[in-house]
């Protein structure tokens, strides 16, 4: 499989992955993302949702300032909302959407509707029943406990991301 993002191409299969950088640049960054931070309000609530009732497993981290939750490829972090404003030097007042929204892929329709419902019973808001997609796939979205857009979703067509443990 070939993805062309403007000056990068990747390149993809099962047994390989290779990624190129444009050649006019001295140094390119890692295509990986470390870190999911998300700015919640109430730390101990949005930890309890993510942990109890999603099922993430928590790191064991001495901080009653910030919860990490180890996922597959990647760290969640949940961080007081006014405290990651101040860090990021941004204003902490936003309203409507963002503009971002994660993601999180399975392996069947039943599984979107499973985790869809996990996320229901643990609080969340459902914003968008898991249905059929204009792409071929079947995904649902709920938002968490501080505003957060999450698609669970099931591609036919291809796996996202690292594969699963």
């Amino acid at each position: 499989m070939k993805l062309i993002f403007s000056d990068f191409l990747i390149t993809s299969s099962l047994a390989k992955e290779s990624f190129y950088s444009p050649s006019n640049l001295e140094f390119a960054m890692k295509p990986q993302i470390s870190l999911v931070t998300l700015g919640v309000d109430n730390l101990e609530e949005s930890t309890k949702f993510y942990e109890k009732g999603l099922g993430l497993p928590r790191l064991s981290f001495e901080s009653n300032d910030v919860a990490f939750f180890n996922l597959n490829g990647t760290w969640l972090a949940l961080y007081p909302w006014e405290k990651l404003a101040v860090d990021a030097q941004v204003s902490a007042k936003g309203t409507g959407f963002r503009g971002i929204t994660l993601a999180h892929n399975v392996s069947s329709k039943a599984e979107v509707d499973e985790v869809i419902s996990q996320a229901k019973k643990a609080g969340a808001k459902i914003q968008k029943p898991a249905q059929d997609v204009s792409w071929g796939g079947y995904s649902g979205y709920f938002v968490d406990l501080d505003g957060h857009l999450w698609e669970v979703a099931w591609n036919p067509h291809f796996w996202p991301g690292p594969k699963d443990e």
